[in-house]
C-alpha cells in the first residue's frame, strides 16, 4: 500500500512537472516555425553610452516615422525629448552630436538615439538614406524640437 501511494505520488509529480515544462516551452516557441528572430539591440543607453532617462508620466503614445534623406543632405540640428530608436533601411547616415561625437550607420544598422542632446544627421552617400524610427512619447508632447539658431 505504501509503495502504491509513493508510486502514484511520483507519477502525479512527473505529470505536473511535464505539463508545466510544456507550458513554458510554448512561451519560448512563440516565434518558432519559419520565422527567424534576431535581436538588433537591447540597451539602457543611447549610442553615445549615456543612460536613457525614465519614461515620462502621462498617456503613452508611440509614433513610427519613415524618414527619407536625399543624398548630400544635412538635417537641421535638433533634440528629442523622448526615447527613440530606429533601423537604417538603406543608404548611409552619419549622426553628429553637439560635442562632435559621430556615429556612422550603414543599411541594416540599429540606432538608439540621443535624448535631450543636440545632434543632426547627414547623408554623405550617393543614394537616399531611409530610416524607420520609433518614438516612445506622451500624448500631446513633441517628439522632436529644433535647436535654437
Amino acid at each position: 500500500m505504501k509503495k502504491t501511494s509513493l508510486l502514484l505520488a511520483a507519477m502525479s509529480f512527473l505529470l505536473i512537472l511535464q505539463t508545466g515544462c510544456a507550458a513554458r516551452q510554448k512561451e519560448h516557441d512563440a516565434h518558432a516555425g519559419p520565422a527567424v528572430v534576431r535581436e538588433l539591440v537591447k540597451t539602457s543607453a543611447s549610442w553615445n553610452k549615456k543612460t536613457l532617462p525614465a519614461y515620462p508620466g502621462g498617456q503613452p503614445e508611440i509614433t513610427i516615422l519613415h524618414i527619407a534623406i536625399p543624398a548630400g543632405t544635412r538635417l537641421k540640428t535638433h533634440t528629442h525629448p523622448v526615447i527613440n530608436a530606429g533601423v537604417l533601411l538603406s543608404g548611409q547616415l552619419t549622426v553628429v552630436a553637439a560635442n562632435g561625437e559621430k556615429l556612422l550607420l550603414k543599411a541594416g544598422d540599429p540606432i538608439v538615439e540621443l535624448v535631450d542632446t543636440e545632434h543632426y544627421g547627414v547623408n554623405e552617400g550617393d543614394e537616399p538614406a531611409e530610416i524607420i524610427v520609433f518614438y516612445a512619447g506622451t500624448s500631446g508632447a513633441p517628439i522632436t524640437l529644433s535647436a535654437p539658431e
